[in-house]
């Protein structure tokens, strides 16, 4: 499989002979408000063009409606045919987009041999939770890949971690910029981005939506220190820039 981190949050995945879209953020930089006071966002520009981002893509996977998942541009850039995975309750939306072909994936669901299923996720602890809304991980399966589990935008609680344990991917994505709302933790910081690492097995943790948005905390470099102030390697935590397209087996994944 083939996994390019193209900014934030959005990757594109060639995986089991499909190529998936997730969360597609596409807007040019400097285009939309501020969270944090300190800069308009995205703060960079997208690595490559949208239409090669949108190149060949046949699947798109939507977490939740946050303009840094699913923005204004990538509702008019991407065909309103393609078929879109959504959280409980976001169809509608997304519909109204003029989408339309959109299912919302409850539990499980196959789709072109690929095998999606639905994983908690909390953006945030306590009161915060309220204010960010409802998000979903899910992990992904296909004949002769590896497993992924994309943990999406959540903190590292126990829901999390019991799946982590209990179906032992091959492959982790984690958000990893230590986005704060008010003060509180909305997404994985450095701290629990290791904490996976150390508590994952032989899993290959990829850290992603980072140095994208002003309200995050936690910089690639930073997450590099943390990780090899506590014997984490480069090669068990992957830290991509934006752009960077990573070629991983079940073999080599499974060490």
């Amino acid at each position: 499989m083939k996994l390019q981190l193209i900014r934030n949050a959005t990757l594109k995945l060639d995986y089991a002979g499909r190529t998936v879209l997730i969360d597609p953020y596409l807007a040019p930089k400097h285009s939309l408000p501020s969270f944090a006071n300190r800069s308009e966002n995205p703060m960079v520009e997208l690595p490559v063009s949208i239409d090669t981002i949108l190149d060949g893509v046949e699947l798109v996977i939507v977490s939740h409606l946050h303009s840094d998942h699913f923005d204004s541009v990538a509702k008019q850039r991407l065909p309103k045919h393609l078929p879109i995975f959504c959280q409980p309750g976001d169809e509608g939306e997304i519909r109204a987009a003029g989408f339309t072909d959109v299912t919302p994936l409850n539990d499980r669901a196959t789709w072109q041999g690929l095998t999606l299923t639905r994983r908690q996720g909390s953006h945030g602890l306590g009161p915060v939770v309220e204010l960010m809304g409802s998000v979903m991980g899910l992990t992904l399966e296909g004949e002769g890949e590896p497993s992924i589990y994309w943990a999406g935008d959540t903190v590292l609680y126990p829901p999390v971690a019991d799946v982590i344990a209990e179906t032992k991917p091959d492959i982790i994505v984690t958000h990893s910029c230590g986005a704060r709302w008010d003060g509180d933790l909305i997404v994985m910081d450095a701290q629990e981005t290791v904490t996976v690492c150390e508590t994952s097995g032989d899993a290959v943790v990829v850290a992603t939506h980072m140095e994208a948005l002003d309200h995050a905390t936690i910089s690639r470099q930073n997450l590099r220190e943390a990780a090899k102030a506590r014997g984490i390697s480069a090669t068990k935590l992957l830290i991509p820039a934006d752009g960077d397209v990573l070629v991983l087996s079940a073999p080599a994944v499974a060490g």
